[in-house]
């Protein structure tokens, strides 16, 4: 004979599985977004990790980023000037975002959307760079199984890490383009923007530390 739950014992269901968000007032978009985020820094952190093993177990002689990295400018080699361009304009898209987040919180829809856009097209901007970058490096040589500086694991490991970043780049862009549409169009309701754009800020902030980090180990180390 199957039990009634009382009408008072289900609303004590109900509010006992919203008890978490209760407890640490957090929207479930922004909670899902830093699991996210959570599992993508394992996924970078492992292809980090790996990168660093390797660079100190092997005996091959490791590139020198200064020399692969050079751009050619008047007969005169220039050091890492086309990465310090795109770390730089990376950089400034974290400042954009921000500012549209800022926009969301004060109503402001429309500059809010503008400043996305702005941000989108920093990190489509970024990715260009990147595919010159990658175009060069193909032409002079490098290939996922050989690399004409050194190592040849150096061209495998770099390919893998960046094409992966780029990729998140460039659907962070997609995002943002989308949302920023939606935004001007008022398909969202008008409590819970600035909480959509928030969320999305934080996977662009994300993107951008995580170049940080390829930049310190591919570029600078």
């Amino acid at each position: 004979m199957s039990a009634v739950v009382p009408a008072d014992g289900a609303r004590g269901l109900v509010s006992d599985w919203a008890s978490d968000r209760q407890a640490f007032h957090v929207p479930w978009g922004k909670a899902m977004m830093w699991v996210f985020l959570l599992s993508d820094t394992f996924i970078f952190g492992s292809f980090l990790t790996g990168y660093m093993t390797v660079r100190t177990s092997i005996t091959a002689a490791w590139p020198n980023p200064s020399e692969v990295f050079a751009l050619h400018i008047g007969g005169a080699q220039v050091p890492l000037l086309l990465i310090a361009i795109m770390t730089f304009v990376l950089i400034t898209s974290s400042g954009t975002m921000a500012m549209a987040v800022n926009c969301a919180y004060r109503g402001d829809r429309t500059n809010a959307a503008t400043l996305m856009i702005v941000t989108a097209a920093f990190g489509e901007l970024f990715v260009t760079m990147q595919a010159f970058e990658w175009s060069k490096l193909i032409l002079e040589g490098m290939r996922p199984s050989e690399n004409p500086w050194g190592a040849a694991q150096f061209g495998s490991i770099f390919f893998m890490v960046t094409g992966f970043h780029g990729l998140h780049v460039t659907g962070g862009g997609i995002l943002l383009l989308i949302v920023a549409y939606k935004l001007l169009h008022g398909d969202y309701a008008a409590a819970g923007s600035e909480q959509i754009v928030e969320i999305v800020g934080l996977y662009w902030y994300f993107v951008d530390l995580v170049w940080v980090f390829i930049f310190a180990l591919f570029y600078l180390w």
